[in-house]
């Protein structure tokens, strides 16, 4: 199932249980929300929703922020069409 708008902040919410990952320029690296076992958690959930990006072609630093993760997904859909 695809779905081309995807609520990042949510998704990172479910996955981290966190309120902070609402706040706009938190690092989500350096604050520890996103450790190894949420990001393949993240992934996993970009699956469900029909995004394969492989973890090993990015730039980390692409998952600094919500911002730097929506810019992704959108890449990803304009990239592929979807």
């Amino acid at each position: 199932m695809i779905h081309t708008k995807i609520d990042i902040p949510k998704l990172l919410y479910e996955i981290c249980e966190d309120e902070r990952v609402f706040e706009k320029d938190i690092d989500l690296i350096e604050s520890g929300l996103l450790d190894s076992f949420a990001f393949i958690e993240l992934f996993t959930k970009f699956e469900d929703h029909g995004i394969n990006i492989q973890p090993t072609r990015i730039d980390r630093s692409q998952l600094k922020t919500v911002e730097g993760i929506e810019k992704l997904i959108e890449d990803y859909f304009e990239k592929n069409g979807k």
